[in-house]
């Protein structure tokens, strides 16, 4: 982003600061076969985000935080696919029972570690995303994966509409273009959430202390 578009922001007043608190979620987005395997059409080399996303995986499940996984997957027939299909055919080739479902092997998903299967962007239209956080007693959501412009943003804004501060971790999420990568990024951290480095979100896990976690630059 510009810097005039910087000021823009500053002088709209996008400064509030959310703080952590003390039963964290993590909520991994559409990491699905599908989005991070280049042989399907929706496909992009996401192994960086990947590979970041499972470390951070790992450090909470050594505390016990729990991990919910998103998965876009339609009936066979599409019917159950809406306007989305018209506009985005290619949401086509996630269907139930299809390799392109399946949460990609290299994050090490656990069998206790909950699918939720979704027919739109945001994580919670139409699904009980909202109840499972519920049932943990989360009271913040740490938000990784894809895409950053598509259903990361859309969770997102939903998820702080449900009254969870936000947290986005930068090296964990990814986009198949940079342009709209860094705007949605700059725009949520104006707006929505906090847009956080992987260190200050592995220090706040480690330590579940909310100053641990700050604002990272965007």
């Amino acid at each position: 982003m510009s810097e005039e578009d910087r000021d823009l922001y500053e002088r709209s007043g996008f400064r509030g600061r959310l703080t952590p608190g003390a039963r964290p979620a993590v909520l991994v987005v559409d990491f699905s076969c599908g989005f991070t395997d280049e042989a399907c059409p929706l496909g992009s080399d996401m192994t960086a985000e990947v590979e970041k996303t499972r470390t951070l995986l790992d450090r909470a499940r050594d505390k016990g935080i729990p991990i919910l996984f998103t998965s876009i997957a339609y009936e066979g027939s599409l019917k159950d696919g809406g306007v989305w299909l018209q506009k985005v055919p290619t949401l086509g080739e996630l269907k139930v029972g299809s390799r392109w479902v399946e949460i990609d092997p290299r994050l090490g998903r656990r069998d206790e570690e909950v699918v939720i299967y979704k027919r739109g962007a945001s994580a919670f239209f139409g699904t009980h995303l909202a109840s499972q956080l519920a049932a943990e007693k989360v009271d913040t959501v740490i938000v990784t994966s894809a895409t950053t412009s598509g259903c990361i943003r859309a969770s997102v804004v939903d998820s702080l509409q449900c009254g969870y501060p936000t947290f986005v971790v930068r090296e964990c999420v990814a986009d198949r273009a940079r342009g709209p990568h860094e705007a949605n990024l700059f725009d949520m951290d104006s707006k929505y959430a906090e847009v956080v480095g992987l260190e200050e979100v592995v220090a706040y896990v480690d330590g579940l202390v909310a100053p641990a976690m700050t604002a990272a630059s965007t």
